[in-house]
């Protein structure tokens, strides 16, 4: 005999089923009106404390974005389980509120792997790193085993070393890497982000299985190396091994072609490209007017960027590179202010690119209208963005400017630390440049070579000798960065512009770069600079015998030889340059006006409206005498 159920108990699995399609229509049209109808017809049949309905609704709110109403709903619940409590730390996190989350997930009578997942991957999303490899370490401590999705996590926000090695240690703990094709593919593109590529290597080749994504993987590895012969040696592997190529593969060879400069090889690919249909993906058209413009074909790139049907960001941001790389910079400007014109969004590398070049670091008025571009389209808080325009600043010499923008970064990077620290060293402001140096250290960002280089020329630049060379001897001990050639030259330079000769000269001999011909070079300038002519020919004549490439010792030794009447060996000198290929090397001098760019040569007498020039040059020469006689009465009276 079958007993039938109550009709109230049918009545509320109907109920039941009712509001359940309700939330589901709702999760389909991803609307806030509707999900709170559902909300109001759950409270108005007091089924908003069910479990299963207010997890369901707890969800639809998560998903929609609604923290707030996310949290009412779980408080609405008495009998929480495991999924409501993980259904609210999703909804937090993804609402940014990753403090908010930390507390409850503290608060949860129990957790699993789901739990530690969201939160280690909440604090990887909002830039916390240390953070999220703290629970992943405290995760370990408590004794859970960490699945494949989380150390896949772990992998894609490692930033150093330490932390890939650790990543690395749990998987091979755990028995995942050699079956795992997911997983290894992220230790492959992990170790290849931190130019570990030794290490991306033998996680490919230690791995059961592979596919597809596997050889981009460490083709991409390879390639962002510099190792641009392996990544051809990997993928004609993966060509024999029966794998065809995709668009990233495709985009990430012509790259390596580039970089190689073998035309023949990138358009053997390109013909492949055009049979397959890649060229209509822009970021392999955009791959191939790199390669054509590095090739030095950028009639090729060109025609490429004009055949295109539709202007995208990728595609004007490659072909704006080339004209940059290729010193068309009018040109350049041209194809932003019509692709801003066609409506084509202007991307952190596009500003990037302009703010860099030529004329934005020789212009004012230039630079300030891309940055009133920069911050109309939204991208003065983008940290590349920002980095690029203090460089700009910098190289201008408008440090107040570089300065307004570096203190109004919400978050700095070592670039822009570095990029403050050498645009005031080199500015003259050697003491802002210290300063600045040990705001960075209490902000606990470690310095690296390229900080130290901007220290070492800050008192290179202001005459702090002392203070620079304090620097120079507590690099390794106290910075934990190894002295090379760079800070040695910096260190004989500043020596140099003391007026230090023998000293710089016992550096250059003690270094471990005693050979190295671009120290001796440094101290020979410095010597020809305080007109010790005796040291320059010393110098010069031991850079002679080692047959420096450089026409400048060739050069100093003709003009001293020249001061002192020794034609026969001005003859010889002027030989040996000629025997050996080289050349004196001109330099420019140039200033923007009203944007327009003079370039000035040495001993040049003619130059364009070069008599109006000369006229002005004449009149503020005579200005000049008028106001130091001026100066000079005014004195004379004081003193009387």
């Amino acid at each position: 005999m079958i007993i039938a159920p109550p009709s109230s108990v049918i009545a509320a699995r109907s109920s039941l089923s009712l509001l359940s399609s309700l939330i589901h229509r709702s999760v389909a049209l991803g609307c806030f009106p509707a999900a709170q109808a559902v909300h109001a017809s759950l409270i108005k049949t007091c089924l908003h404390r069910h479990t299963i309905l207010g997890n369901r609704l707890l969800d639809l709110y998560s998903g929609l974005g609604a923290s707030q109403s996310a949290v009412a709903v779980f408080h609405d619940i008495p009998h929480k389980n495991i999924f409501t409590w993980n259904i609210l730390l999703k909804a937090l996190l993804r609402d940014g509120q990753v403090h908010s989350a930390h507390r409850l997930f503290d608060e949860m009578p129990e957790r699993d792997v789901v739990s530690w997942n969201s939160l280690i991957s909440g604090y990887a999303s909002a830039g916390f790193i240390d953070k999220a490899f703290g629970i992943l370490s405290r995760m370990q401590e408590l004794g859970v085993k960490a699945s494949s999705f989380t150390l896949s996590i772990a992998a894609s926000c490692a930033t150093s070393a330490l932390q890939a090695k650790l990543v690395h240690s749990l998987v091979v703990r755990f028995g995942l890497g050699c079956s795992n094709v997911v997983l290894g593919n992220s230790l492959i593109d992990m170790y290849g982000r931190l130019d570990l590529v030794g290490y991306a290597s033998h996680v490919f080749h230690a791995m059961d299985e592979v596919d597809l994504i596997s050889w981009n993987s460490i083709i991409s590895a390879y390639s962002k190396s510099g190792c641009s012969t392996e990544a051809l040696e990997h993928f004609h592997a993966m060509w024999i091994s029966g794998f065809s190529a995709d668009e990233f593969t495709a985009s990430c060879i012509l790259n390596v072609c580039a970089d190689l400069m073998d035309l023949a090889k990138g358009e053997q690919l390109l013909a492949h490209c055009f049979k397959a249909g890649f060229l209509s993906n822009s970021i392999v058209s955009s791959a191939v007017i790199y390669m054509y413009s590095m090739c030095g074909r950028l009639d090729k790139a060109v025609q490429v960027f004009q055949e295109m049907p539709r202007w995208d960001s990728a595609l004007c941001n490659s072909i704006l590179a080339s004209y940059f790389y290729t010193g068309l910079e009018d040109e350049a400007l041209t194809l932003f202010v019509v692709a801003l014109r066609k409506d084509v969004k202007p991307t952190e590398f596009t500003f990037a690119t302009v703010l860099n070049s030529r004329l934005c670091c020789s212009s004012i008025e230039l630079g300030t209208q891309i940055h009133c571009w920069v911050c109309k389209t939204g991208f003065d808080s983008d940290m590349i963005t920002a980095n690029s325009l203090l460089d700009m600043y910098a190289k201008l010499g408008l440090f107040e400017d570089a300065l307004n923008i570096f203190y109004a970064m919400a978050s700095k990077d070592l670039v822009a630390w570095n990029t403050v620290i050498m645009g005031l060293g080199k500015n003259g402001q050697g003491l802002q440049a210290l300063r600045i140096f040990r705001e960075m250290q209490k902000s606990d960002m470690e310095p690296d070579k390229i900080t130290l280089i901007g220290i070492l020329l800050a008192c290179s630049y202001t005459g702090m000798v002392d203070e620079g060379k304090r620097v120079f001897s507590s690099m390794e001990k106290k910075y934990g960065v190894t002295r090379d050639l760079e800070h040695y030259a910096c260190l004989v330079e500043m020596m140099g512009h003391a007026g230090r000769l023998k000293e710089a000269m016992d550096i250059i001999e003690t270094s471990p770069h005693n050979l190295n011909l671009s120290l001796w070079s440094l101290l020979l300038e410095a010597c020809w600079i305080h007109n010790d002519l005796a040291f320059s020919e010393i110098i010069a004549e031991k850079l002679l015998q080692s047959r420096a490439c450089s026409s400048l010792p060739y050069l100093v030794l003709t003009q001293i030889y020249t001061i002192s009447g020794k034609w026969e060996s001005v003859a010889r000198v002027q030989k040996m340059m000629r025997e050996r290929g080289l050349k004196k090397v001109k330099g420019h001098s140039w200033i923007c006006i009203r944007n327009y760019i003079h370039v000035f040569e040495p001993n040049q007498i003619f130059h364009r409206k070069g008599e109006a020039i000369y006229s002005i040059l004449g009149l503020l020469d005579w200005v000049m005498e008028v106001e130091e006689h001026v100066h000079e009465k005014f004195i004379l009276l004081e003193h009387n």
